[in-house]
Formats: C-alpha cells, structure tokens, sequence
C-alpha cells in the first residue's frame, strides 16, 4: 500500500524528525504528519528565533550600559523590521538545512500536511488521505497555557508565539510598553529581550519568587540581576481580570496580599506555561492513557498502554523523568524507532539532563536541588558561592550571580549544580558530564580549569566544603 509506513508519526519536530531518520537508517519506512509547519516548534517559534533577538537585544544593551571604565555609553540604533527580517531568515535558512532537505535526500520518509487523527491503533486520517502505521508514535509537542482569566478572550493578546515566522500571530513591531503574566523562563527571556530594545515591561508572577521550581539562590540572584536593569518584576500577583482600554492600552487588574491593583500596557504577553498537544487528535478513541494534566503515560521504555504505539518529547512532560527541551526530544526519539522497529527494549535515562535559561545573566541547572535531595533521604551539604570570587567575573566586572552545588555528605559525590553567571550554559556541560560520571568533590578540585574562566565556578564551589575559597590565592587549592 502507498500509504502503509512502518513507523507513523505524529509531529514533525527534532522528536518526530530523529525516529523518522533512525528509521530509515534501520532500512524502514516513515511518515510524519503537521498540521502547521514542518520542523515543530524549536526551530520555528521557540529555541532559534528566540535566542537570536535575545543576543541581539544584549548587544544593543551593553552598547548603553558599558561595564568598564573608559567606555562611554553610545545609542546603538537598530531597526526592529530588520531584526524581525533578518530572523526569518535565519529560520528559513535552518528549516532548510536541518528538516526539508533531509526529506528530499531521503525517500523513505514522507510528510503529510494536515491535522492528523487517529482511527484505531494502526490508522491515522490527515485530511482526505488515510496513513496506516505499523507503529505509531505521539510527537505533537506542546502549545502555550491560555489560562481562566476574566476577559481574556476580549482582548488581544501575544504567546511565546509572537517569535514565529510567516504566521499571522508573528509580532513585527516593537511595542512602547509590555503586561507579561508569568513569571518563568519563557516570560524572563522574553521580558528582559523587549526590555533591552526599549519596551517598558511589567512581569507579573503569581508565586512570591520567579522561577518556582528552581533553588532560592538561583530566584534571588536572577530577580536581583533584572531588577538592576530596571525591570519591572511583581510576585504574589494574582490575576483578576484583563480588559481594552482608552488609547488602544490592555488593563491588567491583578491582587496583591488582597489589594486589587492595576497595570496598563500597549500589548499583554500571557506566558503562564505550555500544554500538550493531546487533544483532538484521536487518542481517546483508541485508549491511550493520559495523566492527569493531559500528558501521554509511558513506560521507561517510552510505550503506551497499547503496545505499538508510542510517545516522546514534550508530549510526555515529567514521565520517566524528562524535561520538556529539544535535546532530550530528539534523544527519546531514537529509543522509539530502535524500541519499536528493532525490539531493542532500550531504556530512557534522563538522570542527568542539563537545562540554561537564556537570560543575562543565565541560568543552567543540572541533577538534583537541595530539596530534591533532602526529600530522598539523602544526608547533603549545600555550598553556594557568589560569582564574585570567580576570577574571570572579577576581570570583566560580570560578578552579578552565584554557583551551588549539593553534595552527598556520606560519599561526596556531587549530585546536583546550579549556575546564574555568564556564559551558565556552556560551563553547565562540565559538571553533567561530572553527574554522568558520578564525580566527587575532589574530581573538580584536582580537575585543572583554565585561567581564568567562568568554569572555575565549578572548582571553587567545591573548595568551599573543605576551606573559605576567598583566602586562596589564585588557582589555589
């Protein structure tokens, strides 16, 4: 049959894309279906466009705001269409390189535009054709949370969407002043992104810190590091209602500690989380279990309750462990091709995930926290060092930030790291590939850092358990 695969997939992002070419390494047949546009939502709308504007943005900032003596502040003009333009193009240019080409080289993959819905476990309808899967995987990913919010509905409003390209809902023009709800990585990349080019933003958060999941000194030293940028962050800020108002501005009632108060703005970003994409797609009709929240349940071999089909990526949110991220997708998605097609029986391990959020400072986190350690039983030691015993901060005056690590006190081994500096994202690498390894204290004392560098954060930290790292000398141990 023509339409008769041996892997169907529903998604066509890094996910979705990594089993389909895993597939056809294993000499097999697969399709793919989207019912938007081809490559998911990384390289569309989320990873790649954001990040590009985000360094855009720092570099017209630290034009304005030099961190040396000597350098006088200097107006970096910039066009925001250019901006906009120029990250279409780099869009177009990666969706090319990295999804459409590959299907042009490859005949044994297929795509099928349309929304897709399964019939029964092996049959998919996308439009007016009929797809029949020998094996079926659940790639859809996730969109961004619309929550209960009196009137939202009558106002326009903006979501993580705003950075996508050749959609109607792409935003091509910078706005005088910016409402965002949420107070997570998405709504502070963006925020402190606009903030950088000129908008005036307000964050609103319901908890009372940013980033609630994440450990107290990470909050403390990001929110204190925007706040220094004059940007308007409010936690404990529940809110009530949105509404248009006079002069083409969206009114954000919001209580705080039981007081109603209100923030006005030319556009309203509601950043309040992501949801999967599970419904409307046909799962219930063939008995796919899903969590509570509407995540796929999987096993740790990624398969559903019906043994051909299966799910990976941001679609299964914390099952087995995952985090919702690019990387981690694409990994699962060649344990569901080699599961699926080969009987491997491959296990997913995502104990040692790595994650940066990419404001400025970053933030990157790995391996467990202090309260996810505690809550396990395991006996810890927690050492936090501010950024500014760091060499490298010092010497290019970044010491804004701090490094921790949690470390089993019985055995010494580290178990979790947690980064806000510069350049968090690259120097994260060096202690996963430490957790992946169960390295101990002494493994990043006796490992020689180069001088000087941010990744001396990591060697530090672990001085600090034995000795007060501020009374050493340089490279000192």
């Amino acid at each position: 049959m023509e339409n008769h695969f041996d892997l169907l997939i529903l998604g066509s992002g890094s996910t979705a894309f990594a089993a389909a070419l895993r597939a056809a390494e294993l000499g097999k047949t697969a399709a793919m279906t989207e019912m938007r546009t081809l490559g998911g939502t990384c390289v569309n709308r989320g990873c790649l466009p954001s990040k590009n504007l985000i360094e855009a943005a720092r570099i017209v900032w630290e034009s304005a705001h030099p961190r040396y003596k000597g350098l006088k502040p200097a107006k970096m003009k910039f066009d925001f269409g250019e901006l906009i333009s120029q990250k279409q193009d780099v869009v177009h240019a990666y969706r090319n390189k990295k999804y459409q080409s590959i299907l042009t080289d490859d005949d044994k993959i297929k795509v099928f535009d349309g929304r897709a819905e399964l019939v029964d476990a092996r049959t998919v309808r996308v439009g007016e054709q009929t797809l029949i899967g020998d094996q079926i995987l659940i790639a859809t990913g996730t969109r961004p949370t619309l929550p209960q919010i009196e009137g939202l509905d009558q106002v326009s409003y903006l979501t993580s969407d705003l950075l996508t390209s050749d959609e109607a809902q792409e935003l091509k023009e910078l706005p005088e002043s910016l409402v965002i709800i949420g107070g997570g990585y998405i709504a502070l990349e963006l925020g402190q992104m606009f903030h950088r080019f000129g908008t005036q933003v307000t964050i609103l958060e319901r908890s009372q810190v940013i980033l609630p999941n994440y450990e107290p000194e990470v909050q403390e030293a990001l929110a204190f590091a925007l706040r220094e940028e004059s940007l308007q962050i409010v936690t404990g800020a529940q809110v009530v209602r949105v509404s248009n108002q006079p002069k083409k501005e969206i009114e954000v009632v919001v209580n705080i500690g039981g007081k109603e108060q209100s923030f006005k703005a030319q556009k309203l970003l509601v950043a309040a989380g992501r949801q999967p994409n599970t419904d409307g797609i046909g799962l219930e009709k063939v008995g796919v279990q899903l969590d509570e929240r509407g995540f796929v349940t999987v096993n740790e071999e990624l398969q559903t309750n019906i043994p051909n089909i299966w799910a990976a990526g941001d679609v299964i949110g914390r099952q087995t462990e995952s985090q919702p991220a690019t990387p981690v997708g694409a990994h699962d998605g060649v344990i569901v091709a080699k599961n699926a097609l080969a009987g491997t029986h491959q296990k997913v391990d995502h104990c040692v995930i790595p994650r940066t959020i990419f404001t400025d400072p970053q933030v990157a986190v790995v391996g467990q926290t202090d309260e996810d350690a505690v809550g396990t039983g395991i006996r810890c030691w927690c050492g936090t060092i501010p950024l500014e015993l760091v060499p490298r901060a010092g010497a290019t005056h970044q010491t804004t930030g701090i490094a921790k690590m949690v470390i089993n006190r019985e055995t010494q081994e580290v178990l979790g790291v947690s980064l806000v500096m510069p350049n968090a994202g690259e120097v994260i690498h060096e202690a996963a590939m430490a957790l992946r390894f169960h390295a101990k204290l002494e493994d990043y004392i006796d490992m020689i850092h180069v001088y000087p560098t941010m990744a001396e954060a990591l060697k530090i930290a672990a001085i600090s358990y034995f000795k007060d790292p501020a009374k050493l000398s340089c490279c000192a141990e």
